[in-house]
């Protein structure tokens, strides 16, 4: 064997070593592997956080509304200065949750995502307690159809239901928070938030 390739084969040994023993490109490769679905973690964590958030906004928001309904500081169709329309009414319960910014400029005055459902009745065995959807298929999309704004007045019983479709933008949560699937779209995407209250008006007309 030619002894002039022996200098060559070992340095070319002592560079492989010298490579294994290298931890720095290893990190960086743990690093991405492990970047990816970290991220995920962290993108579903503060994406749950926030549905919950809105959630929670607007129950508050429903008892607020609700509340002013119950002692006529919103009225409707009764000729006072408290009347409201139900432009207004949204626009009054778009300002109870503007601190997530779930209204569009436009929301008020044409629904897309917030939908509010407000009816007086003769009684309360009368008010529905199932969300009303266009089919029983799993994650049938939210009927809207049959939603109105008819609040009565001084002693009257009514129901305020409010539901929002709050959009799910990280794929990992889909399936573990989406409940509605809207028309058009193939795969569930949105958590459909619902809130309702139920009460009697006080006689605000003595």
């Amino acid at each position: 064997m030619n002894s002039n390739h022996r200098p060559k084969r070992q340095r070319r040994f002592r560079s492989l070593l010298r490579l294994g023993r290298d931890r720095e490109g290893a990190a960086a490769l743990e690093f991405a592997v492990l970047a990816v679905p970290f991220m995920l973690l962290i993108f579903a964590t503060f994406e749950t956080f926030f549905a919950f958030a809105g959630e929670q906004l607007m129950a508050n928001a429903v008892e607020t509304m609700a509340r002013k309904v119950r002692t006529g500081e919103i009225t409707f169709g009764q000729g006072k200065p408290t009347d409201v329309t139900e432009a207004e009414f949204r626009q009054l319960f778009c300002d109870e949750i503007s601190i997530l910014r779930m209204c569009s400029a436009t929301e008020a005055a044409s629904p897309e995502k917030l939908y509010l459902d407000v009816r007086q009745f003769s009684s309360f065995a009368d008010m529905p307690r199932e969300v009303p959807k266009v089919s029983t298929a799993d994650y049938a999309d939210l009927d809207t159809t049959e939603l109105a704004f008819a609040p009565g007045g001084a002693n009257s019983k009514n129901m305020l239901r409010a539901y929002y479709r709050w959009q799910i933008m990280t794929d990992l949560m889909r399936p573990y928070i989406t409940n509605i699937r809207p028309a058009g779209k193939p795969v569930p995407t949105d958590f459909l938030i619902v809130q309702t209250a139920a009460f009697e008006n006080e006689d605000y007309d003595d």
